[in-house]
């Protein structure tokens, strides 16, 4: 049965490519640290189950003192000249988006065929992990699209990718590590806590007030945390679970899936999400570093507004 195990399988030689890369880059004079950045990312997803708590709590340490030490940097190192760039724009227009629309593609309608044709029953898909793992294989296609279509040297997409990954730097793995934070929170009782102080400030039987407080809180945590994912279990831990789903009655699924969507919009208005917020402005050498999260926020807020009103009337009143 293919699995979340294959998929971190695939993440991994996925880093393991931005570790190849790094060390051919003879332009980048922080080409070793890069190299051994993602080569510890590589070590975490193929082999951590195998490492336990202490060594996965080290090789973070590892990752984090690399970082925190300037060890990572960027080379001018391009697989493809800027005249080959623009003469593949001119010839292929905007048809060089197709590979990349392939990956969602695939995940949605790799879905719906294994919810509504036999494909369930075959046992080939873990059914708690179809998405993610259709996700991946819609990676594979798209790589193998490019590969076949464009023609583009072997070597490509390991030198592009970890081009890419290594101008982002080490705020790639940013989302993955706030998630950890959101869970030591919630194994710290920190949801617990704030579930009590909300239970006794709002009044027993007021949905729209516990739905509001629910969606504020996770944009007010998201945007201290980073994070949706830090943030969602905080939240759920404190109004999610005890007061909308098993007091109030709410459908799981959409205080759960729109709880989230309102953290993201968090996401769009904080410096603390510097991999979305803060990295491109400094890639695109924008002028003002905070340029993103100003263009963001009136689109954050009507998709909050929106939210709001999704959780209180899918959530309770359909």
């Amino acid at each position: 049965m293919i699995n979340l195990h294959w998929l971190y399988v695939l993440a991994a030689a996925v880093f393991a490519g931005f570790a190849i890369g790094s060390a051919r880059d003879e332009t980048n004079a922080k080409r070793w640290g890069n190299a051994t950045f993602w080569s510890l990312l590589t070590v975490s997803f193929w082999f951590g189950d195998f490492l336990g708590d202490l060594g996965n709590g080290v090789l973070v340490l590892a990752l984090v003192g690399i970082a925190g030490a300037h060890l990572i940097g960027r080379g001018s190192k391009e697989s493809t000249s800027a005249e080959e760039r623009r003469h593949f724009s001119e010839r292929y227009g905007n048809k060089l988006f197709l590979p990349a629309l392939l990956i969602p593609f695939t995940a949605f309608v790799g879905t719906l065929l294994f919810n509504y044709t036999p494909l369930k029953d075959t046992g080939l898909l873990d059914p708690k992990a179809v998405t993610l793992v259709l996700l991946g294989t819609g990676v594979i296609f798209a790589l193998f699209t490019c590969l076949v279509w464009l023609k583009p040297p072997p070597i490509a997409p390991v030198e592009e990718g970890s081009r890419l990954m290594n101008a982002v730097g080490w705020a790639a793995v940013l989302p993955q590590m706030l998630a950890a934070l959101g869970a030591i929170f919630a194994a710290a009782g920190v949801g617990t806590t704030i579930g009590a102080l909300v239970g006794a400030v709002i009044p027993q039987g007021s949905v729209f007030l516990a739905v509001l407080v629910y969606a504020l809180g996770m944009v007010v945590f998201t945007m201290i945390m980073g994070n949706a994912f830090a943030a969602f279990p905080v939240m759920a831990a404190a109004i999610g679970v005890p007061i909308l789903i098993h007091a109030d009655g709410g459908n799981p699924a959409v205080i759960g899936a729109v709880g989230m969507l309102a953290g993201f919009c968090g996401t769009l208005m904080t410096p603390m999400a510097a991999n979305f917020n803060i990295v491109p402005a400094a890639l695109l050498e924008l002028k003002d570093q905070y340029g993103v999260i100003h263009a963001q926020v009136p689109t954050a807020l009507a998709l909050l507004a929106a939210n709001i009103l999704i959780l209180y009337v899918a959530g309770f009143h359909l």
